[in-house]
């Protein structure tokens, strides 16, 4: 049966790439790597690992990639998002971390990452680096279960695979309703509205990556270097 590994947070570690394609071989069953964002960062040399990324190794799985945050600042201020510039990174972290990401990555690599989607629709799954609303939104297990549901309904989705916290965790929305009063010129009605059981999953960052098996619905967190026969936290 197949399996996706999802992964995030490799900003430009191409030591930290190499040893997650020789966890997934030692895993054996899984063929579909998801990276979903932040491929870069400011902290490092970027370039080596986008050419891996753009041109894997004969055996190992070939990475479908999604913009992320890190991404899309350097975007900004690149003059990719129109009159956008990366002012939420600048105001975060600073002039100097915006002029360390441009360094970090060389123009030639701009077109490529320009053309990254902003995420992926698999079967009933969203895979997103944020979430439906933004690149940059950070849900995590203490968010709502009304702004969880709201993202999810976005897409129209029951599974919705988020990595911008960095944290892993599961959430899941029982089967349940939304009772709702609307009032027009025709008077008072009450409406209700079906929610179906659906899941927001933080796949979690750098040495922290999950599995999925989309015939079963089982998810299970790892880390790298964790034992091939163990069973990773949060498996559900």
């Amino acid at each position: 049966m197949a399996r996706w590994a999802l992964v995030s947070g490799l900003q430009g570690d191409l030591a930290l790439y190499e040893a997650i394609q020789r966890d997934l071989r030692q895993l054996g069953r899984v063929d579909t790597l998801f990276v979903l964002g932040d491929l870069i960062g400011p902290d490092r040399d970027a370039n080596a690992l986008l050419d891996r990324l753009q041109d894997p190794r004969r055996g190992e799985l070939a990475p479908q990639c999604i913009y992320g945050w890190w991404e899309d600042q350097l975007l900004a201020e690149r003059g990719y998002r129109g009159e956008r510039r990366a002012d939420p990174l600048r105001q975060q972290f600073g002039q100097a971390a915006v002029e360390a990401l441009q360094e970090a990555v060389d123009p030639g690599h701009l077109a490529w990452l320009a053309a990254l989607q902003f995420g992926f629709i698999e079967l009933d799954c969203a895979l997103l680096h944020g979430s439906s609303a933004d690149v940059g939104d950070c849900l995590g297990p203490e968010s709502s279960p009304l702004l969880l549901l709201d993202r999810l309904t976005r897409m129209d989705v029951n599974r919705l695979f988020t990595a911008r916290s960095g944290e892993q965790f599961c959430v899941e929305l029982a089967g349940g309703g939304i009772a709702s009063t609307v009032r027009d010129l025709a008077g008072e009605r009450q409406l209700q509205q079906v929610v179906p059981q659906r899941k927001v999953i933080g796949i979690g960052g750098g040495l922290r990556y999950s599995l999925y098996d989309p015939g079963s619905d089982r998810i299970a967190f790892r880390s790298v270097g964790q034992q091939p026969g163990s069973r990773g936290r949060g498996f559900a």
